[in-house]
């Protein structure tokens, strides 16, 4: 299963402001409803709604008030309680003080289904009063209040819901709307400093030297991480230098004494252990020519001059067939064409095609044929009638220190040599099946006045 890619820091920092701007909005709705600015927790309508329940008539029917439980708990909480109930026919029943300024109002609003009188800024302070008809026990009844009363957790539940959808839930969706509109081209623009820092890390690769993150426009948080991996940069391209220096240095100083022992053995009585020291003593040669062309090579492609693949290829055959012959093996040379002309260096590609023809006479069992065939696309191949490579052990064969028989000559580095030096030159090397058996390495190159990027 593919695993979950991390939520991106946009998506994050959106979540979490809103997720905050909420949180904020509750607290301080929370406090403003606590402090009763939002929501009364007592009400002259609950004094309206008490009255309402305990408002009756008796056997006569004249109007009078039951004991209900919430009335008796009313008037115990509220001392100073007045009210007035009439009904159309003209009965009243009155309780407590009534303000003098409310006294005879009750019949001026018989034609009014509800009225809340009070007075204006400014004015002394004084009692307000809440008149509404109801429908009770008694009919339909009209009812004079002033005090407010405690509600009740219905009372309360109601305006809570209608709080949060009156006021709590437009507000949120506004802010969220908001935060999700501005947040993204906040972050958009914040980021764009970071996300060229992340563009430029994406093109580094190990043949890149000197390449730097960018610091401009990178928030000040990440700067220090853009700057440490700068520095881990250097460091490594320091290092790349000093290995790339050492192995120039290595190979240069091999030349010399490989040059001496193989004029030694060549001065030698001849024998099997001469050819066989002959051979190893030209692997080495070889394997230190490619190190030295990989260092001349790398970041060098004006030393690109045109090569004559077939001209190349015949050297290297005449070159390599008195060890192919030693060896027990029959050396020849096809060209489909007289010319095929590509760019590149020359020594360096005669040495990958050198180490593409030994790697033949060490593997392919000590007897048949060895095969340098070029044709006119810019394909150079070399056949064997050796055993052939098992196909799962084909995409292992460039990789350095691999072989593909543990105690075959030479340590695995021949091929990765040879795959370092056509992929400078902007082509590929590969391995088949040979047309009759054994194996075919065939390097592709491109040709002369074709556009082919030269790596660095």
């Amino acid at each position: 299963m593919k695993p979950l890619a991390p939520p991106t820091l946009k998506r994050r920092l959106i979540r979490q402001l809103v997720l905050l701007q909420v949180a904020i909005q509750l607290v301080v709705i929370g406090a403003l409803v606590a402090s009763g600015h939002l929501v009364d927790f007592s009400s002259t309508e609950n004094t309206v709604e008490v009255l309402q329940e305990a408002v009756a008539r008796d056997a006569a029917g004249k109007l009078h008030m039951r004991p209900t439980r919430r009335l008796v708990a009313l008037r115990r909480t509220v001392p100073h309680l007045w009210f007035s109930i009439r009904d159309h026919q003209g009965g009243q029943v009155v309780e407590g003080q009534i303000p003098p300024e409310f006294a005879r109002i009750g019949d001026a609003l018989d034609t009014v289904r509800q009225a809340r009188l009070g007075w204006n800024i400014g004015d002394p302070p004084r009692q307000a009063a809440r008149m509404r008809w109801v429908d009770s026990a008694a009919g339909d009844v009209q009812i004079l209040t002033g005090p407010d009363s405690p509600i009740t957790w219905r009372y309360l539940g109601l305006a809570l819901l209608l709080l949060l959808v009156q006021l709590v839930l437009p507000i949120m969706a506004i802010t969220i709307a908001a935060t999700l509109l501005a947040t993204h081209f906040v972050v958009k623009r914040t980021l764009a400093g970071l996300n060229a820092a992340a563009a430029r890390a994406g093109q580094i690769d190990a043949d890149q030297r000197g390449v730097r993150l960018p610091l401009s426009d990178v928030p000040g948080e990440v700067a220090t991480l853009v700057g440490a991996f700068n520095d881990a940069l250097q460091r490594l391209d320091d290092g790349h230098a000093r290995h790339e220096r050492f192995l120039a240095d290595a190979a240069h100083e091999l030349r010399t004494p490989l040059a001496i022992l193989n004029t030694r053995l060549e001065n030698m009585p001849d024998s099997p252990d001469k050819h066989r020291l002959l051979a190893d003593a030209a692997r080495l040669s070889v394997l230190a020519g490619q190190l030295l062309d990989l260092q001349r090579m790398k970041g060098r492609a004006d030393r690109l001059q045109p090569v004559d693949l077939v001209e190349m290829a015949r050297d290297v055959v005449a070159e390599m067939a008195p060890l192919a012959l030693a060896a027990g093996y029959e050396i020849s040379f096809e060209a489909q064409t007289p010319f095929v002309e590509t760019e590149g260096d020359r020594d360096a590609l005669a040495r990958a095609l050198t180490n593409l023809v030994q790697n033949a006479i060490d593997h392919a069992g000590g007897q048949g044929n060895v095969v340098v065939r070029v044709d006119a696309t810019g394909h150079v191949d070399v056949i064997d009638d050796g055993p052939g490579i098992p196909a799962a052990q084909r995409a292992h064969v460039f990789k350095p220190f691999y072989r593909v028989h543990a105690t075959g000559p030479g340590a695995g580095l021949g091929l990765s040599l040879v795959q370092e030096i056509v992929r400078l030159h902007g082509g590929e090397v590969s391995v088949h099946d040979g047309p009759e058996g054994g194996t075919l390495f065939r390097m592709r190159l491109p040709l002369a006045g074709v556009p082919a990027p030269f790596h660095h």
